[in-house]
């Protein structure tokens, strides 16, 4: 049931994204600005590939990669929690965010700072989310790849989200800095 849960949750993470960006296409506005700023960014896809296979063998009993580094069901369980977490964060985000929601940074068209809902609890409650979503992932399968995301998701999300900073103060300016002055980066 767990594994079903987790092949549940990253399909939903995947159509909420792309159901999203439909419905803001309709209203003229490109979402998809991923590796215009940073070539570096297409490193990411083929990881994220190997991502999605390493959850759905697990559900599907396909060729596994890796070795599971402990198993309990109650750890399990907590995943689930994890990922029910993960998940109503990311669509409440995606709600909060608007007509601003974006893959990558855009500076040309950024839309405005959004910092009501989810935003005013975390300045990114998309990467809180997604980083909630893969702890839930390595609780229900706990494989020694899985941790590596892990750890390394944290890594490239704090990457990624210091240079949307960065970008950010220069779109938005003194409102951007006062917005950080009181909301916390995650949670």
């Amino acid at each position: 049931m767990q594994e079903y849960i987790a092949v549940t949750t990253i399909t939903l993470l995947i159509i909420f994204v792309i159901m999203r960006s439909i419905q803001l296409k309709k209203c003229g506005i490109k979402v998809f600005k991923f590796g215009h700023m940073d070539k570096k960014d297409y490193i990411i896809p083929p990881f994220a590939l190997l991502l999605l296979y390493i959850i759905f063998s697990n559900a599907f009993h396909l060729p596994r990669v890796g070795t599971e580094l402990f198993t309990n069901g109650v750890v399990g369980w907590i995943g689930v929690v994890f990922c029910f977490g993960g998940l109503s964060l990311f669509l409440y985000s995606l709600i909060s965010f608007g007509k601003s929601f974006r893959v990558g940074i855009d500076e040309e068209n950024p839309g405005t700072l959004s910092t009501t809902g989810a935003f005013s609890i975390s300045r990114n409650p998309i990467y809180t989310a997604f980083w909630m979503v893969l702890c839930g992932e390595f609780l229900i399968y706990p494989n020694w790849i899985l941790l590596v995301y892990l750890i390394s998701a944290f890594w490239l999300f704090n990457r990624q989200v210091r240079l949307e900073e960065q970008s950010l103060v220069k779109i938005y300016g003194e409102e951007y800095v006062q917005y950080c002055q009181n909301v916390r980066r995650y949670i």
